[in-house]
């Protein structure tokens, strides 16, 4: 059967050639004046037409209506049914807690539930599925976790907005324990997100296939793809990527050339790490019991090939952007070996000008090469929170613990132990809830962001002694994480 078609001109009043009925006077519109009288008297103004508002708001109306009504019907069709689901539904009481968070209650432990259900290999209810995904529009961190929970129904969805788009480029394969990702098919014609899953169990179980795996395919894939596959070369990375590494800093795409870099910044062997050696060694040089900065008076292209980039974030000097990026590349077992120092003794010598520049090319050197060693001696100078997030998950609790013992509790005290992996260990969990006990009758402010905080991170087994404690808020959220857990298990 077919579509019944209405033989009426199209008119759209936005559309200089819309088929309208002409007004009369452009003095004063009327129900048959155009669209553009109707617009050049608005632009004019009602008053000087001689013409009421009202009158003008009315007759636009039904201009409108006219050429919503002209419009010629087209036939549509239904979106076909989702497909099967491979994943079991979540518990409902699970359900049923999730769907009070989204309302509100306990909103910050949303991510930790889509974390959970998503390592135990379960899905959303379908009716939760739109708030997840109008969620996870604009909160980027909680995507990875929305494509296996949303399931079949959430990508369904996805293709009838462009809002939840992104979730069509998160990976669906099963997380849950004991699962692996589909060989060949999923390579060749999987999403870009079950690609990238795909890739790094390769690389975890096969570190050079995975490499060759890409090479092969190298040039098909896309700048973002290209990108994102270099940096989960970071598994298993060693001497034997530097090659292909090295020739990624002439990829024509910047992202693709900072990856590049980065994982070569990890290997001292490399090419790159010689030449930032090269250049560190110019650049920052011993005198007595000092340091001498002295940074670059220009980025070439040769510093840029290497990763470092030519401009400065918002109120720093160029000069001192490319020192403490090219600190940051060069490894930090050269110090020691240059100047004849232990690296306390390195960190201990005075710095004269650009000093801040020096501590923050170290900093990120600790980061991108992921130097424990260094990370220790820098903190204990300065406790900064991403030199914690090198250093193994009880060593993280243990340092932050010893600095609550001994700094006062403040907003950057509180952004450093936001640095420490989830569960905190007992002797931070330890020294917190004293500071907690000691402060909320003295600093309500800091403790209720501390209390928060702890929530959050605390082993929520400890709900039933932190309420002996009387800190009640903090007690709530541990019971509620607990039974948000067991719901899950």
């Amino acid at each position: 059967m077919k579509t019944p078609t209405v033989n009426t001109p199209t008119a759209d009043p936005a559309a200089p050639n819309a088929v309208v009925p002409t007004g009369e006077a452009a003095s004063a519109p009327a129900e048959d004046a155009s669209w553009e009288e109707l617009v050049s008297a608005a632009l004019v103004g009602a008053d000087r037409r001689s013409v009421p508002a009202v009158r003008l708001l009315e007759d636009a109306a039904v201009q409108v209506t006219r050429a919503r009504a002209g419009r010629r019907p087209h036939a549509g069709r239904l979106p076909g049914p989702a497909a099967e689901e491979t994943r079991p539904l979540a518990s409902r009481a699970a359900g049923d807690r999730l769907a009070r968070m989204l309302g509100g209650e306990q909103a910050r432990l949303v991510p930790e539930w889509l974390e959970t259900a998503a390592t135990a290999g379960v899905r959303v209810p379908a009716h939760l599925i739109p708030g997840l995904l109008d969620l996870g529009a604009r909160d980027r961190s909680i995507r990875p976790h929305l494509g296996p929970l949303a399931g079949a129904r959430g990508r369904w969805l996805a293709e009838l907005n462009p809002a939840w788009a992104y979730v069509l480029e998160e990976a669906v394969l099963p997380r849950a324990e004991g699962e692996t990702p589909e060989a060949g098919e999923t390579w060749e014609f999987g999403t870009r997100g079950d690609r990238r899953a795909y890739f790094a169990a390769l690389r975890a179980a096969a570190p050079l296939r995975a490499r060759e795996l890409l090479e092969e395919g190298w040039a098909k894939e896309t700048p973002e793809d290209r990108a994102a596959f270099v940096g989960l070369l970071g598994d298993g990375l060693s001497m034997e990527d530097e090659p292909f590494l090295e020739a990624a800093l002439d990829d024509r795409r910047r992202e693709v050339r900072q990856a590049a870099a980065d994982l070569l910044t990890r290997l001292p062997e490399s090419r790159l790490a010689g030449r930032m050696t090269e250049r560190a060694a110019r650049f920052l040089t011993r005198n007595g019991g000092k340091l001498v900065a002295e940074p670059p008076k220009a980025c070439d292209s040769t510093m840029e090939r290497d990763g470092v980039r030519p401009g400065p974030p918002a109120g720093m000097a160029k000069r001192g952007w490319w020192l403490q990026q090219v600190l940051a590349r060069t490894p930090l077992s050269f110090w020691p070996a240059h100047f004849g120092l232990s690296p306390e003794e390195v960190i201990g010598l005075k710095i004269g000008d650009w000093a801040r520049e020096v501590w923050m090319g170290w900093t990120r050197a600790v980061i991108l090469q992921r130097d424990a060693a260094w990370a220790r001696v820098l903190f204990e100078a300065e406790p900064l929170t991403d030199l914690l997030s090198v250093l193994p998950p009880e060593e993280q609790s243990a340092r932050a613990a010893l600095l609550v013992a001994r700094e006062p509790m403040d907003g950057k005290m509180i952004m450093t132990l936001g640095g420490v992996a989830r569960p905190w260990g007992t002797h931070l969990a330890r020294a917190v809830l004293k500071t907690i006990v000691e402060t909320s009758g003295m600093r309500p402010w800091d403790a209720g962001e501390l209390i928060r905080l702890a929530g959050e991170r605390l082993d929520p087994a400890l709900h039933a002694h932190v309420e002996r404690l009387g800190v009640t808020e903090l007690a709530a959220t541990l019971r509620f994480r607990h039974d948000m857990l067991k719901e899950l298990s």
